[in-house]
């Protein structure tokens, strides 16, 4: 079984900015393709897990409550589309408490898979941040670079390492992955 890790602002939902977040379900707008990216995977045979760093909650941005909204909303209408999540994980510490959740620690990731008890064979995962492919590279999950949100390709030379690979979107990795990698 072949699993993708997406992290979420940027890659599922349009990307609020640097330093801004998503605090309420108005706010909450999805990338055009990215329902039929999960979909496509998801119907594909792919386990799905969003794993997210949300620490407006621990800022007191917005509350815990807040998020559960947002999430339900989004859990919703990918339902509605037949896009499947098999979980959700979030982060809710600030960036100072050294949690292991927080990425580009890989703490959520060990969740989702000791929590489901699946055993898998690849892994991927989806990010917008070159903080997402850190941790992709961290797990031993091969990196997936989308330009969706808040990376870009001009900073090229700043990344760290080169991802195995760079998409415009999710729908354009979930494209490729699914013609590459059955289950």
């Amino acid at each position: 079984m072949n699993v993708v890790f997406l992290d979420r602002d940027g890659v599922i939902n349009e990307y609020p900015g640097n330093g801004r977040y998503v605090t309420s379900r108005v706010d909450f707008k999805f990338i055009p393709g990215s329902i039929e990216g999960i979909r496509k995977l998801h119907h594909k045979g792919f386990k799905l897990f969003v794993v997210s760093n949300q620490a407006g909650v621990a800022k007191g941005i917005y509350s815990r409550q807040d998020l559960e909204g947002i999430n339900q909303k989004m859990l919703q209408q990918l339902k509605r589309k037949e896009a499947f999540l098999s979980g959700v994980y979030y982060c809710l510490h600030r960036s100072d408490a050294n949690c292991g959740c927080r990425k580009p620690k890989t703490g959520l990731l060990e969740q989702a898979v000791s929590e489901t008890n699946i055993s898998f064979g690849s892994s991927f995962f989806i990010g917008d941040s070159f903080s997402d492919m850190e941790t992709a590279r961290n797990f031993g999950a091969q990196p997936i670079l989308v330009l969706s949100g808040k990376e870009k390709i001009a900073n090229r030379s700043n990344w760290g390492f080169e991802p195995d690979y760079v998409c415009d979107n999710l729908l354009l990795a979930a494209h490729y992955l699914c013609s590459h990698y059955l289950k």
